[in-house]
């Protein structure tokens, strides 16, 4: 990160020269402030080159009044906080500044001096914590830097890739496609941290990992007493999500009641929260994700035609990791300098053997699974040399090795759910639809002691 001043910089702008001074002297009593002073908003604008983190302002400047000062000051630096010191109690005025974008508008009194010290403090502190974030999400850009995180040259990703920067320059949809564990996730993250909405939220929803009745609710929000437990009023994902991007995971997974009023969000461009009466704008970039052909789930009925062209935007086709090659192995290596980056260990190498044992298997948990077959690969080695024997799949073997633990049913029945779950990216749907039972089933049991003691060990 960059460094920050050790001091902060703020102008005083007021044409009367007494109470010029005493704003200065006031300001000075902070040994953090650095104080320059001026006598009209003309000289103020001269020297905007020094960056001040805050300004004063005088509303009733000769010459330049003080919103069209403000207005100037804006449209050089946004960033700049802004205080008026006014001689008259308007509350109008007080609203329309505040509109401009004024972080508080104080009246000439006895109070002044406490009241400015306490509000260049919070204009301060605010603007500090504005630059943390706007580092953090610079951060975030470069973590999620497609060009570098996004490992692999195969023909099959130079295509996704190719669709991945032409979303990130654009404000379409995108829909993206890709079986569990291509990295769809990864690729909205990039989408997002590399467009013009960087620099607000990434919203994350994964719609298969929330029940069915708490769906509407995740997503809109819901006031307080709309329905029984809703204590309080809550802000949903759409919310959350304004003027950035929210990334609907595993979208086909969505009830068809709700796939009704999503369309009506996107058509509308505005949201109602349960038991509320009013409309709320929103302004927010969608991504969506999911491992089935939404094409034929709306053949089928089980997705309305409608949403499904809304939402196809610009689609971006994930290939599995059996399709591209030799990435495998320069994932392989990634995550293996991964490892010992994080565990402080020497490098370790992979043996041709293991390399070719790795490209004869078909990975159906695609680059996550690859990634932890790496990590037990690092844990097993001998003499930092993975070798054939080192690389370990689940096999028939592995699960007679669990059949001879000898456990109880229910043991029997937590274990196959978790390794269900990690399959499937804990889509409840997905696992109770292939093991034939009720996700109400799979929730209860999700909701065990037992089950918490072995779950992502």
């Amino acid at each position: 990160m960059a460094n920050r001043k050790s001091n902060y910089t703020i102008f005083v702008v007021e044409d009367d020269t007494w109470y010029r001074n005493f704003l200065s002297y006031s300001l000075q009593l902070n040994p953090d402030y650095e104080v320059k002073a001026f006598e009209n908003g003309k000289d103020c604008l001269n020297h905007l080159h020094l960056k001040p983190d805050l300004v004063t302002v005088d509303y009733s400047l000769p010459g330049m009044n003080g919103a069209d000062l403000i207005k100037k000051i804006k449209e050089v630096d946004e960033s700049i906080q802004l205080i008026v010191i006014s001689g008259q109690e308007d509350v109008g005025t007080a609203v329309d500044l505040l509109k401009l974008g004024v972080f508080d508008y104080l009246i000439k009194n006895e109070d002044t001096k406490p009241r400015l010290l306490n509000s260049a403090r919070n204009a301060l502190d605010n603007t500090k914590l504005k630059s943390e974030i706007t580092e953090l999400r610079e951060d975030l850009g470069k973590k999620y830097d497609f060009s570098k995180n996004i490992i692999g040259n195969s023909e099959a990703l130079k295509k996704s890739f190719s669709l991945i920067e032409k979303a990130a320059a654009s404000k379409i949809t995108v829909s993206i496609s890709g079986e569990t564990g291509t990295g769809k996730e990864l690729v909205a993250k990039a989408i997002h941290y590399h467009s013009e909405r960087k620099k607000f939220p990434f919203v994350p929803v994964n719609v298969a990992a929330i029940p069915r009745e708490l769906i509407e609710s995740e997503l809109f929000g819901h006031e307080k007493g709309a329905f029984t437990g809703a204590d309080a009023r809550r802000i949903g994902r759409f919310e959350q999500a304004t003027r950035g991007t929210i990334f609907l995971d595993e979208i086909g997974e969505l009830d068809l009641n709700i796939q009704a009023k999503l369309l009506r969000v996107l058509q509308e461009r505005e949201v109602s929260r349960i038991g509320g009466n009013l409309t709320i704008p929103i302004d927010v970039r969608i991504i969506v994700a999911t491992h089935k052909n939404l094409a034929q789930e709306v053949q089928e009925g089980r997705f309305r035609e409608d949403l499904y062209y809304r939402l196809l935007g610009l689609p971006i086709q994930l290939p599995p990791l059996r399709d591209r090659g030799n990435d495998i192995i320069h994932l392989s290596k990634y995550f293996i300098d991964e490892y010992c980056i994080e565990n402080k260990t020497g490098k370790i190498a992979l043996s041709s053997e293991a390399q070719k044992k790795l490209l004869d298997y078909n990975f159906p948990g695609n680059i996550r699974e690859l990634k932890a077959i790496i990590e037990l690969a690092c844990v097993l080695c001998d003499e930092n040399n993975i070798e054939a024997k080192d690389i370990t799949y689940n096999s028939d073997k592995s699960i007679n090795n669990i059949l001879a633990q000898e456990m109880s049913f229910d043991d029997y029945t937590n274990i196959i759910i978790k390794i269900y779950l990690e399959r499937y990216d804990d889509n409840v749907i997905a696992v109770a639809k292939k093991l034939d039972i009720g996700k109400s089933t799979i929730y209860r049991i999700m909701k065990t002691e037992a089950f918490q003691k072995i779950y992502r060990k």
